[in-house]
């Protein structure tokens, strides 16, 4: 649910061929939709599991009027599992969160259960009628609009190897969004889940094995930490760190260790 900056631009929009027909709209509400889809393909072309990717993605969640976005990836191969968000892809208020985690409402979600069995974008209504089998799925609903969370679309991402990922918007509004709404919510998430999972197809060829020794020192020196503070904190020897440091900077395949501790944090081999 830390940060890596954007690499360069790679290739061409996931959805590169919906910009033309989106354009061409009647002037509306709807124009105005599509031209905000437009400029989020076009502001995160080439961003790859950056920060600014969610941020951008939060930003136009937000002209729908869906202030709040959570990407989670529920199960999936080992590929995927590699790659973190950092900061987590959550900006759910955090008494929510909070709420969340401590009743354990990870087991019983009626939307990450109809997720689980559907394939296209959903209103939270939907789950509502369709999901609700006791007392305290209801009660989940219920205390979700206590927070805040009155209405919401998620969009199931499944993927091959058995991977599966939810990308959910929600907003303080009970007004039902949209079909047009909604497929644009669609689109952006897709978009998003495609980029993380580009990224970690490109890495784990060359995402090399670093031993908790090495990530532990590589970890200290991108906080900042010196040789000698490091060999406090492990409790090893200055020698020891430099001699760990030395084979990390050789398997990441850089030159030095400042180099070394940002290729660590943007392969997801530690977390800053």
């Amino acid at each position: 649910m830390h940060s890596v900056e954007a690499a360069e631009p790679t290739g061409t929009y996931p959805f590169s061929f919906l910009l033309v027909p989106l354009m061409q709209f009647p002037k509306s509400i709807e124009e105005a939709h599509a031209a905000e889809f437009y400029q989020f393909l076009e502001k995160t072309q080439g961003l790859i599991r950056s920060p600014k990717l969610f941020e951008l993605l939060c930003s136009f969640a937000r002209i729908l009027e869906f202030p709040w976005v959570a990407y989670h990836r529920q199960s999936g191969d080992e590929i995927l599992k590699m790659v973190r968000c950092n900061p987590p892809a959550v900006s759910y208020p955090d008494e929510w969160q909070d709420h969340y985690a401590k009743m354990g409402y990870d087991r019983i979600d009626p939307i990450i259960k109809k997720s689980r069995k559907q394939a296209d974008a959903f209103r939270w209504s939907e789950a509502h009628n369709d999901m609700i089998k006791t007392e305290l799925e209801r009660r989940f609903f219920e205390e979700a609009a206590a927070f805040g969370l009155r209405s919401g679309v998620s969009v199931p991402l499944h993927g091959p190897g058995g991977s599966f990922a939810i990308m959910s918007f929600a907003r303080p509004s009970s007004c039902e969004p949209e079909n047009k709404m909604v497929t644009y919510l669609k689109f952006a998430a897709v978009h998003f889940h495609l980029s993380v999972a580009d990224f970690a197809k490109r890495v784990a060829g060359k995402c090399p094995e670093l031993t908790p020794r090495e990530r532990e020192c590589i970890l200290w020196v991108a906080r900042g930490k010196s040789s000698w503070d490091i060999g406090r904190i492990l409790d090893i020897s200055e020698n020891t760190v430099n001699f760990h440091i030395k084979n990390t900077t050789r398997k990441l395949d850089v030159s030095s260790r400042t180099v070394a501790a940002l290729k660590a944090a943007s392969l997801g081999i530690i977390e800053l």
